[in-house]
């Protein structure tokens, strides 16, 4: 089967002698591989669209391959299912599905992909394969973060529900917002820097949209709101504004984030005891928790949310078929900081 690999990680670009930087050409690989076997709780999926996440060029930045084997990226994916293992009884080949993959498995960047059944659901049957494919790894995410982590259906004593999301329109953000919206009562507040940007957010339906590259908390109190901010959901930059979320959140808020900074200094959050919860979409299927299926069953609900109108794909590129080139331009866009919700990729080509 076609697959898109790595034997070496690293950045995108080398720097040559004269000082200018070359695109790799080993970054991002076309290479063949076996089609894996379905086997246990596995469906085997023949895979039509992927989306990239930040996700996908971290590993390729760090993480190599065991051995000689290719590492091949690729969470997201949509779908058929083309075999089943003897363990599966939720699925059928012949179903369209949607999922996210797990970190430790070979990813999606290939024509067939294996996943464990409980992390799948029907794809939402108003949407083609690429669209769908923009949404599991973020919804995941967003869901979880949301209801586990921030528990955004109990109030915070006194306060007025509102849920402040930094970076509202990245693909983590741009399904927060809608989630946030369809599933809640919660007055919801995204920051962006760019008129493009705050008007996807405004489009998502963010009752408020602030700069997050003035003041935040400044940016905060021109919105004049009844208390601050119960909820805060950092998506990225957290080192950046971490002193700001600790000046604006409500006492006894609740603060989330999913990015990785190199230093998280939370003290100063003490005097109003805000709790931090830090969310890994991964950590289900990585430690293989009692509730794994909790993911399958979340994505069964935000393909009924979408087949009901009330939230839609967040795909805003699409970068032609799933092979190398494609992939790499994907990556690079990732990493400038610019992308604007989900980039997806469709079909091998002929």
């Amino acid at each position: 089967m076609r697959a898109v690999g790595y034997h070496t990680p690293g950045a995108l670009n080398i720097e040559l002698a004269t000082g200018v930087a070359s695109r790799r050409d080993d970054a991002l690989v076309d290479i063949e591989l076996a089609t894996p076997v379905a086997s246990g709780r596995d469906l085997l999926v023949a895979v039509k669209a992927v989306s990239v996440n930040p996700v996908d060029t971290k590993v390729r930045q760090g993480m190599a391959p065991e051995g000689s084997d290719w590492k091949v990226l690729g969470w997201d994916a949509a779908g058929v299912v083309v075999a089943v293992g003897e363990a599966v009884d939720g699925f059928a080949v012949g179903d369209e599905v949607y999922y996210a993959g797990a970190l430790g498995r070979p990813g999606t960047n290939a024509e067939f992909h294996l996943v464990d059944e409980r992390i799948v659901a029907k794809k939402p049957r108003s949407l083609d394969f690429a669209d769908a494919a923009a949404l599991p790894l973020t919804a995941i995410t967003a869901w979880e973060t949301l209801f586990d982590r921030l528990r955004v259906t109990a109030p915070v004593p006194g306060v007025a529900p509102a849920l402040l999301v930094i970076g509202g329109a990245g693909g983590v953000g741009s399904i927060a917002i809608q989630i946030a919206r369809a599933m809640t009562d919660l007055t919801i507040i995204a920051t962006a820097s760019r008129p493009e940007t705050s008007d996807w957010c405004r489009s998502l339906g963010a009752h408020h949209v602030v700069d997050h590259s003035r003041p935040l908390a400044q940016e905060i109190a021109t919105l004049a709101l009844e208390s601050p901010p119960a909820f805060v959901f950092s998506t990225t930059n957290t080192d950046m504004h971490v002193a700001a979320i600790a000046e604006l959140i409500a006492p006894q808020g609740r603060f989330a984030l999913i990015d990785d900074p190199a230093v998280l200094d939370i003290n100063p959050f003490k005097r109003k005891s805000v709790s931090t919860h830090w969310e890994f979409m991964f950590t289900r299927s990585m430690f293989g928790t009692a509730d794994i299926a909790a993911q399958g069953q979340l994505l069964a609900d935000v393909a009924r949310l979408v087949d009901a109108g009330a939230i839609r794909t967040t795909r805003t590129e699409t970068f032609g078929t799933i092979n190398a080139a494609n992939l790499t331009r994907a990556h690079a866009l990732i990493e400038s900081g610019r992308a604007r919700g989900k980039i997806v990729l469709e079909g091998f080509g002929a």
